[in-house]
């Protein structure tokens, strides 16, 4: 069961469902800025001292991982963790993020398997809007039954809401939102705790305001000559360069389960995440690249959702795969895709999505693919919200025990750079391009030698030449 709410136009009236939401305010922006604010998990109780998750804000980009969490056993989750982003200027924007999974309240009255809060603004001169899409909670089931809607009676002791959020803002005073993922209220006293408690999971909070555009500088007019002539003016170079943002230092983990190394067959790598990297703006390495052979099949590492399939100048050929839980994954400078590799299209952990390539801005470089991972925790940084993946490779398994002659793939006739053209190396995209490399015996029946009868050939020329090479009838 998944419940999920359309994005919040920045012209929605301002709309505060709760009364902890009420209390906790608007994260204000000034008259120029942005800012962003998350947590998540808050247990709020009369005249009691409650019990929340650390509160992250921004500016100064923050994330938090919480662990587990568990409130005299009456709520408890096996992970939260919260993020959130804020950048000030003429173009101003802010995200907050905050994820719960494993959500178990009143000894399992009610469960749900994730939870995720995420808000979105952006302002620009004459313009602003925001949204809450990303939110959403999943396998929501309460007194037994799933939750099929926004909001449901407990009984007679409380209420359930979910996806609750509210907006306002306009051109001149910039976008302002929040959304509450999950919020449990009490009416009469249960399972120990009295009547007027909240439980509030997932909050996610931002503001944005853009600042007016500088003026104009007025550069004098050069003197003339004395023929007449304008003297000449060397270019000067723009001033500033993007800030840079250290590498997250977390290994959060992965819930979806089921994961498998994305490369098939023999390859290598070493931690290089975080090292100095010239040809992107934050100045480091997001990922780590794995060698391999030019034409090496490539695995969904999660069952999942392929997106972003195609190039760019950095990436070359590339895509995204997203899992379950909403973690996210880069696979960058394949020499081609796999017909699985459409965006949209769902993927099971282990299937061939693409080929091991040096496209992109990994020309000349040996064969490999630059693996990212992004954990749904830190999308709120963004591009930046990526982890150090050794751990998790080093962990997932390793498929290597079938080894792959040549073939044929489909690659963008543009993109193939130093890559050879189509069936000089690559596997058939009609044979592994769609085995799975979790069922046993798949991808060695997909690579098992064509049987060609010589009946199929039309020339006494053709049958010699099938029987030199080894062939024959088949059974």
């Amino acid at each position: 069961m998944f419940v999920k709410r359309a994005s919040v136009g920045f012209l929605a009236a301002l709309l505060l469902l709760t009364a902890a939401v009420a209390d906790a305010g608007w994260q204000q922006a000034p008259a120029s800025g942005a800012t962003a604010r998350a947590y998540a998990i808050r247990v709020v109780v009369p005249d009691q001292p409650g019990a929340e998750t650390p509160t992250v804000t921004a500016p100064e980009d923050s994330v938090v991982f919480s662990g587990s969490f568990d409130y005299n056993k009456l709520v408890t989750s096996g992970s939260a963790n919260a993020s959130a982003s804020a950048v000030a200027g003429t173009s101003a924007n802010a995200t907050a993020s905050a994820e719960v999974n494993n959500l178990n309240l009143f000894g399992g009255e009610i469960t749900a398997t994730s939870v995720i809060a995420q808000a979105h603004a952006e302002a620009r001169a004459g313009a602003a809007k925001g949204d809450i899409s990303g939110s959403a909670v999943t396998d929501l089931v309460a007194l037994g039954q799933p939750v099929t809607g926004n909001s449901l009676q407990l009984a007679d002791w409380g209420s359930l809401t979910t996806i609750a959020g509210g907006a306002s803002g306009s051109p001149a005073t910039g976008y302002r939102g929040s959304v509450t993922a999950l919020e449990i209220r009490l009416t009469a006293a249960h399972g120990g705790l009295p009547a007027g408690t909240t439980v509030l999971v997932g909050y996610a909070e931002v503001a944005a305001q853009a600042a007016p555009p500088e003026p104009p500088i007025q550069v004098p007019k050069p003197p003339k000559s004395k023929s007449g002539s304008k003297s000449g003016q060397a270019p000067e170079p723009a001033p500033g360069f993007p800030p840079i943002r250290q590498p997250p230092d977390v290994t959060p983990k992965l819930t979806a389960g089921g994961y498998v190394f994305p490369v098939y067959g023999p390859s290598s790598f070493v931690d290089t995440f975080g090292a100095l990297r010239g040809d992107i703006s934050t100045g480091w390495h997001h990922g780590d690249d794995i060698f391999a052979p030019l034409g090496a099949p490539l695995l969904a590492v999660a069952s999942g959702t392929v997106f972003s399939v195609g190039w760019n100048k950095v990436g070359g050929n590339r895509l995204w795969l997203r899992d379950g839980q909403g973690n996210l994954f880069y696979y960058a400078h394949l020499s081609a895709f796999s017909p699985l590799a459409v965006n949209g299209s769902k993927v099971n952990a282990g299937g061939v999505v693409g080929f091991v390539g040096n496209t992109g801005d990994a020309q000349g470089t040996p064969f490999h693919l630059h693996f990212e991972i992004h954990p749904v925790g830190l999308l709120g940084l963004g591009y930046d919200g990526a982890v150090n993946p050794t751990s998790y490779l080093l962990a997932w398994k390793h498929l290597e025990d079938v080894s792959f002659a040549g073939g044929d793939a489909w690659a963008p006739l543009h993109s193939l750079g130093n890559a050879p053209k189509p069936g000089a190396i690559l596997l058939s995209a009609t044979d592994i391009s769609s085995a799975d490399g979790l069922v046993p015996g798949s991808l060695q029946r997909a690579i098992r030698p064509l049987i060609v009868r010589p009946d199929n050939f039309s020339s006494k020329k053709e049958k010699k030449l099938l029987e030199l090479v080894g062939g024959g009838s088949g059974p």
